[in-house]
């Protein structure tokens, strides 16, 4: 028998994949084109151009000073993302897009939308490989995390206004999963603009609620407290949380504040809050949660998680996690309480005194 060439390799046989390719190509081209063409609609103010009136393209490239071919392609991303939606040739905006896009809604996350824009380095390539390589902030290093937003007031208020954006559709909707009736005093802590004051003031007429901040954002805060008439019921305190005491309250509520922490110091502000509240008190904490302690859940949650890793110190919870964390402080009566999206509460209480 004639021996092949010895260049000549031989190979099992070539099989169809097992499962459907589209889910890799989801992850190329809407991950990261997808998002960022959302983005320049953003910019362009492309879905308040089409809240009043439908548009056809003509008249969109007109108005956007753009031609045919490149709104034809920054069209049909948003349509593929529920963003437009089009008839007899004309596009308008979808309720999702009047629900979080338009300024005239109560929870328009543009502003949100602008901080992504100004900092979309920071989500680079290279930005999220050297977090991963190194464990630590590609933003803020060590013990100067949020130094920045103290010295500059410029970015303090594009973060406050970007973080409220972020933050108020979760504000109206967490108040209505659990009863607060046989509360007076919430503190809000770090509460930033006072979306989540806000929300639980609307929700709950019954309660005061007090903003507590560093100084620079407590003299942004007020802005927003005056646009819903609630300056009666919201007062704002400037307050380091890891060194000032707590003034006197029955409930301690904490939004997006553990994940931007190791794990001693949500323990540290954990058992700071028990030792605080009034006998009886209720301590919440709003984030968006891990399924389970293995740290599995949807994509959002896990790359929210992988922001924590650029941006903080911190990271993403489990309700269980949280829990764990509430019941070695002493608190009791724990609950895990989906609100809206991704987001939940994990509550508990301070035992009445005997």
């Amino acid at each position: 028998m004639n021996k092949l060439p010895s260049t000549i390799e031989y190979k099992p046989p070539i099989h169809l994949p097992k499962t459907d390719e589209r889910k890799i190509w989801d992850l190329i081209n809407i991950g990261s084109v997808g998002y960022r063409t959302f983005l320049v609609a953003h910019e362009l103010r492309l879905f308040s151009l089409l809240a009043d009136q439908p548009l056809t393209i003509v008249e969109i490239c007109e108005s956007l000073h753009i031609k045919h071919r490149a709104a034809e392609a920054l069209l049909s991303m948003n349509v593929s993302l529920g963003l437009l939606e089009i008839n007899d040739k004309a596009y308008t905006v979808t309720q999702l897009a009047r629900d979080y896009l338009l300024e005239t809604s109560p929870t328009y996350i543009g502003a949100f939308l602008d901080l992504a824009i100004a900092n979309i380095q920071i989500y680079s390539y290279n930005s999220i490989k050297q977090a991963i390589l190194t464990n630590t902030s590609q933003v803020y290093s060590g013990e100067k995390i949020f130094q920045a937003h103290e010295e500059q007031i410029a970015l303090a208020q594009a973060f406050t206004k970007g973080m409220h954006g972020h933050s108020m559709a979760g504000a109206l909707a967490w108040p209505q999963a659990i009863d607060l009736s046989k509360y007076r005093r919430l503190l809000d802590i770090g509460g930033g603009s006072g979306a989540h004051s806000i929300g639980a003031a609307l929700r709950w007429p019954n309660l005061q609620s007090t903003i507590l901040d560093i100084p620079i954002v407590c003299d942004i805060a007020p802005e927003y407290i005056k646009q819903y008439n609630l300056q009666n019921r919201i007062t704002i305190e400037p307050n380091n949380m890891w060194n000032d005491p707590f003034p006197p309250a029955e409930l301690h509520f904490y939004a997006d504040i553990y994940h931007d922490w190791p794990l001693e110091k949500g323990r540290f502000l954990t058992q700071k809050s028990f030792e605080s509240l009034e006998p009886g008190g209720r301590i919440i904490i709003h984030e968006m949660l891990y399924d389970n302690e293995q740290h599995l859940g949807a994509p959002a949650v896990a790359a929210y998680n992988v922001v924590m890793l650029i941006c903080t110190e911190g990271q993403q919870y489990s309700g269980i996690e949280l829990s764990k964390m509430l019941s070695e402080a002493g608190f009791v009566d724990i609950q895990i309480l989906p609100t809206s999206g991704y987001w939940g509460i994990v509550t508990g209480c301070k035992p009445d005194l005997e």
